[in-house]
């Protein structure tokens, strides 16, 4: 079942469903919903089970969070506290996981803003996150003081219902899977699916799964993934193609490849010596002249900040990498794809 966006003929719209403060901060931060957030909101305030599939840039992470948003700011902190935790993030990427939880400040301070404004109960939204390297007292807080949304990775996800902190989770009413075209055809999709349905055998009625993904074929496989038995509505509007293309070349001149177009940065021209010099270097004399030093000459060289960090190895130095690399601090970094997935 498709779902598209609601029609203008004067029909009450989804963004019309949410409480008046979410909808205030909504209209005041964009111009209007995508076709994607409409045809979410739609099926998600429904109830039902909903993949959206939609390309990078249609909002659909927002699409996904801001029903479970609204509904924690507009009612009740369940008085039972390990009932408090109702909304459950999954990502597989472990650097994905910590950017929502940035991303998630902006509506939520906004929505608190809103209310003020609106002389509304003014919401208390808790978010808290675990992969392989939170640290240990963090993770005792959890399981005492669940927070309202709960970010992790596939991975932790299964330790913590392997645990006593599985308590902390009987109050999940939705559960938003990220990038599940990335685990849906694998073996750790396949642990994954397990996992959910793990959680659902733990509460009382089986939690509301919305799943985001890219343009991915076929649908139904990944509807059928996300779902299990469970009927899914898919929410793919339709988008227009667009292809950007830009030639790049890495000189002014092609057909002059063997001549020197200038002092390097960072090379030979800032140490004030000839470039043939650095070429009598240990790999540099089987190199073309003119080609400028050697790149690992260039690198020790560069007086441009350069930072290096083994991401699981301290907590704190990833996130600071990611801020250094928003404000365009870095010249330059390197990763392993494999220190990017959620590790338990």
């Amino acid at each position: 079942m498709d779902v598209g966006p609601l029609g203008d003929d004067g029909a009450v719209t989804a963004l019309d469903r949410f409480s008046p403060a979410t909808r205030a901060w909504f209209t005041s931060a964009f111009a209007a919903p995508t076709a994607a957030q409409e045809g979410a909101w739609d099926a998600i305030s429904s109830g039902k089970d909903t993949l959206v599939v939609a390309p990078t840039g249609s909002g659909k992470t927002l699409s996904a969070f801001l029903w479970a948003l609204d509904r924690l700011a507009s009612t009740p902190v369940p008085q039972d506290p390990k009932h408090r935790c109702r909304v459950l993030y999954v990502s597989p990427l472990k650097a994905l996981a910590v950017d929502v939880e940035r991303n998630l400040r902006a509506p939520l301070t906004g929505i608190r803003q809103a209310a003020q404004r609106l002389d509304l109960p003014v919401p208390d939204i808790r978010v808290a996150t675990r992969s392989g390297d939170t640290p240990q007292d963090e993770r005792r807080a959890f399981a005492k003081t669940p927070p309202d949304v709960f970010i992790t990775t596939p991975e932790s996800l299964f330790l913590v219902l392997t645990s006593a902190a599985r308590e902390a989770l009987k109050g999940v009413q939705t559960v938003i899977v990220d990038e599940v075209h990335a685990v849906s055809g694998s073996k750790r999709g396949a642990h994954l699916a397990l996992t959910l349905e793990r959680l659902d055998a733990l509460l009382a009625t089986p939690a509301q799964r919305i799943g985001l993904s890219a343009t991915v074929r076929p649908v139904d496989e990944v509807a059928r993934f996300l779902g299990g038995a469970r009927e899914v509505v898919v929410v793919q509007p339709k988008t227009a193609k667009t292809i950007e293309i830009a030639v790049v070349v890495p000189v002014e001149d092609m057909s002059a490849l063997g001549e020197s177009t200038g002092p390097v940065r960072g090379g030979s021209a800032a140490g004030g010596r000839a470039p043939q010099q650095h070429l009598a270097g240990r790999r540099g004399a089987h190199r073309r002249p003119g080609a400028g030093p050697p790149l690992d000459h260039r690198v020790c060289q560069q007086p441009s900040p350069r930072r290096a960090a083994h991401l699981p190895l301290e907590r704190d130095r990833p996130r600071a990498g990611v801020r250094r690399e928003r404000t365009g601090a870095p010249r330059g970094s390197a990763a392993a794809s494999r220190l990017r997935r959620g590790q338990a």
